[in-house]
């Protein structure tokens, strides 16, 4: 799912506001964004920016760096998703312009499973490659959340559930909990053939990686 850039500026946050700088760009950001995310009938649509306060993906500083997941299936059950942003480390040198912070989509789900998982990250030169569950046995994790700025595939939900306010989801356990008054969805189940993902975090309660093997590579994922 790719997130959309277009916000409408508020009233003193147009682009004529003396506070354009990137600092002053950060500080707008973590007032006024938040990520809406609704699936169409066979992939994943596209994203809408709304307004939110706090709305924070992950607790850590994030490095900045994006990384590549695919998979040729995932499935799970217990899924919610919302938008945030996360943030990096104080002087990351990783900012840019950004303010130091990255809008994101939030997926969480309860249980899940992947088939022939990859994860590369580019060092600039060379690609940190990681490969897992190309055997008869699949990656399985517990509470898995991603933060990712696109996700593609082609996607089927049961009983799912659109506009939620993330604060009362209930499907994905508390970790799937957003903050009060940002858009969301929530599905009893989530499977996405063909995934590939661009994340800037990964958490999970329990990563099982069957098969795992990390190297250096002149290609990604």
């Amino acid at each position: 799912m790719a997130p959309s850039s277009d916000v409408t500026p508020s009233a003193g946050n147009t682009p004529d506001s003396p506070d354009t700088g990137p600092a002053g760009r950060g500080r707008v950001r973590l007032r006024r964004a938040a990520v809406m995310a609704v699936p169409a009938a066979a992939v994943t649509a596209g994203l809408a920016i709304l307004t939110a306060q706090g709305a924070l993906g992950v607790q850590f500083a994030i490095s900045g760096m994006p990384f590549t997941v695919t998979a040729t299936e995932l499935k799970g059950t217990g899924f919610a998703q919302f938008g945030g942003l996360d943030n990096m480390a104080e002087g990351s040198p990783n900012a840019g312009e950004t303010g130091g912070q990255v809008l994101v989509v939030t997926s969480v789900i309860k249980e899940a499973t992947l088939s022939k998982l990859c994860q590369s990250v580019d060092l600039g030169g060379t690609n940190l490659l990681i490969t897992a569950g190309s055997g008869s046995k699949k990656v399985s994790a517990s509470d898995l959340t991603t933060d990712s700025t696109d996700l593609s595939g082609d996607a089927a939900f049961d009983n799912i559930e659109i506009g939620n306010d993330a604060s009362t989801l209930d499907k994905a356990g508390p970790k799937g909990r957003g903050p009060i008054g940002v858009f969301s969805q929530q599905a009893d189940t989530v499977r996405i053939a063909n995934l590939r993902q661009t994340n800037y975090a990964t958490t999970a309660g329990v990563f099982k990686l069957p098969g795992l093997k990390l190297r250096f590579s002149d290609s990604g994922c």
